[in-house]
């Protein structure tokens, strides 16, 4: 027998991919207002509750979820300004070694200072932009204090997780 996660799993799916036609009207609908929002945006709650649940998400106060709109592109060399002028002008594409997902859990992290970033997710992607939600909890507020499954966040060397790469997102990044 199917759980509801199940069901509101493939549903998100079946939206995202276009499988089912008004689910996924909606979803093109939801991307062109999120374009316009700012790039760094608080949540009231995730938009994949399923997703979000299995990367640590609790419906408590002290964890806040925020979405973060995200250019793709790999970014270009600058324009030369002065000097010899090479052919192609320098202007092939950079290859940055950080996945879009890591810079995502960055701005968040730099936006929201009193929060550690637990995790973060592939909400949208269209043309121009990626939206990841990120999952953040506060590491000084009594509720994550008083959770065990949470209280990890709260010791010392989790601070600055996605700076330094500790997400799961940056530990690919790495390698590790």
């Amino acid at each position: 027998m199917a759980t509801a996660t199940k069901y509101i799993k493939n549903s998100f799916e079946k939206s995202r991919t276009g499988k089912d036609k008004a689910l996924w009207a909606e979803h093109k609908k939801r991307i062109q207002k999120w374009r316009k929002e700012p790039t760094v945006k608080r949540l009231e709650k995730p938009t994949n509750p399923a997703r979000a649940k299995e990367l640590g998400y609790k419906a408590k106060k002290g964890v806040a979820v925020a979405r973060v709109k995200e250019r793709r592109t790999s970014g270009l060399h600058p324009r030369p300004t002065r000097g010899r002028r090479h052919k192609r002008m320098g202007r092939r594409k950079l290859k940055i070694a950080k996945s879009h997902q890591v810079q995502a859990e960055e701005k968040a992290e730099k936006r929201f200072p009193n929060m550690t970033v637990m995790n973060s997710y592939l909400v949208a992607e269209e043309g121009r932009y990626k939206f990841y939600e990120v999952i953040m909890a506060d590491p000084e507020h009594p509720n994550i204090k008083r959770d065990p499954e949470l209280r990890w966040v709260t010791q010392k060397n989790q601070r600055n997780r996605a700076q330094r790469g500790k997400t799961s997102a940056g530990r690919k990044g790495r390698n590790r």
